[in-house]
C-alpha cells in the first residue's frame, strides 16, 4: 500500500492573502481567541502525505477507534538539558522509542487530520458564509493535527540530543544546536512518508544533521564578519553603576567640605585623626602620595593608644554623619 506526497493548495480564491487589510465578513462570527488560528490555517499551504485509504468512508473510524491508543511520552527529562547529554539522559530518552506499527499509526493519524483540514478548507473557500458546523470541524481537525505533530516530535526528541552530541565539532553552543535540531525535527515530521517502509529516525537524523551543517556555515560566515567574541557585559546597561558612583563622589565632596569648614564642630584632635586615617583634608589633599594611616600609626603621631584613636574616630564620624544628614534634610 503506497503513499505519495500531496501539496494541498487551494484555488486562487481559496487562500487568504496575509497582506490584505480586511478579513472575510464571516470571520466576525469566530471568537477572538480562535481568529489567530483561523488566519494561520488560511494563510499557509497545508502539505500532507496522501494515502489511498484516506478516501474510504470507514477508514476514519478504523484509524481512530479500532487501532490501539498510543500513550503520551514523558519528556520531563528533556527540559533541563542544556549541556552534553549524559548516559542516564540517553537511557531515559531510549524508553520513548516506538515500534514500527505505532509509528505508522501516528503518522497516518497526523496526515489524515491535515487531509481533513485541507478538505474543509477547500469547501469553506467556495462558500460566502460557511456554517458553524464547518468552522467547528475545521478547528477540531486542525487542533488534532497539531496534537499528533507535537506528539511525534516529543517521542523523537532523543534524536536531536544524539545528533547534537555527534555535531560537537561545530563551533556553536550546545543549546543553539538543540534549538536548530528541534526545528529540523518538526519539518521532518511534516515531510516524512511512512508508506515507504522506513523508520522515521532514518529520515529525521539526516535532516537534523543537514540543519546543523547549514547553521554551522552561517555561524562561520558570521564569525568571519565579526571576529570579536560576544561580551555579555556590553549588553548590560551601566546606568545604575554610574549613578551610584556619582552619588558617592557627591557625598565625598560634601564630607570634605564639612571637614575643611569644620561645620561639624570637630575638635583639633578629632579633625587630625580623620585627616590622617582617611588621607583627606586641605593639607593632605595637596600631597598626591598621601595614604591612609592605621590606628597604631595615628596613635604614635598624636601620642595616644590605637584604642583611643578608634574611639576618637568613631565620635568624629558620628558628628560628620549628623551634619551630613542635616544638610540633606534642609
Amino acid at each position: 500500500m503506497s503513499a505519495s506526497l500531496s501539496t494541498a493548495k487551494l484555488p486562487e480564491n481559496g487562500t487568504i492573502d496575509p497582506t490584505q487589510e480586511t478579513d472575510p465578513a464571516w470571520w466576525s462570527r469566530v471568537s477572538e481567541s480562535k481568529q489567530p488560528f483561523l488566519r494561520c490555517i488560511f494563510t499557509e499551504t497545508f502539505d500532507f502525505i496522501d494515502h489511498p485509504d484516506f478516501h474510504e468512508q470507514e477508514f476514519e473510524a478504523k484509524l481512530f477507534e479500532e487501532l490501539p491508543v498510543i500513550q503520551e511520552p514523558d519528556t520531563s527529562w528533556y527540559r533541563p538539558v542544556m549541556d552534553v547529554p549524559t548516559s542516564t539522559t540517553m537511557r531515559q530518552a531510549s524508553s520513548l522509542l516506538l515500534t514500527t506499527e505505532q509509528e505508522q499509526t501516528l503518522f497516518l493519524r497526523f496526515n489524515f487530520c491535515r487531509y481533513r483540514v485541507w478538505m474543509i478548507k477547500a469547501e469553506i473557500s467556495e462558500q460566502e458564509s460557511p456554517s458553524d458546523e464547518n468552522q467547528a470541524n475545521l478547528f477540531s481537525w486542525f487542533e488534532r493535527s497539531e496534537y499528533y505533530r507535537h506528539k511525534i516530535a516529543k517521542t523523537n526528541l532523543a534524536l536531536v540530543l544524539a545528533m547534537a552530541k555527534r555535531a560537537r565539532s561545530i563551533d556553536m553552543d550546545f543549546s543553539d544546536l538543540v534549538s536548530e535540531g528541534n526545528m529540523a525535527l518538526l519539518r521532518a515530521v511534516d515531510k516524512f512518508d511512512v508508506g515507504r517502509g522506513f523508520k522515521f529516525s532514518t529520515y529525521a537524523c539526516r535532516a537534523i544533521l543537514k540543519a546543523f551543517s547549514r547553521s554551522g556555515m552561517k555561524h562561520t560566515r558570521y564569525r568571519q564578519m565579526f571576529p570579536a567574541d560576544f561580551d555579555p557585559k556590553m549588553e548590560r546597561s551601566d546606568y545604575m553603576e554610574r549613578c551610584r558612583e556619582g552619588h558617592e563622589m557627591d557625598c565625598a565632596t560634601e564630607v570634605l567640605q564639612i571637614l575643611n569648614k569644620n561645620t561639624a564642630d570637630l575638635t583639633k584632635v578629632e579633625k587630625q585623626v580623620i585627616e590622617h586615617r582617611f588621607a583627606i583634608g586641605e593639607k593632605l589633599h595637596k600631597q598626591p602620595d598621601a595614604s591612609p594611616l592605621t590606628l597604631e600609626e595615628v596613635g604614635r603621631l598624636i601620642g595616644v593608644t590605637k584604642e583611643r584613636v578608634r574611639q576618637i574616630q568613631n565620635k568624629a564620624l558620628k558628628k560628620i554623619r549628623v551634619t551630613l544628614e542635616g544638610d540633606y534634610l534642609r
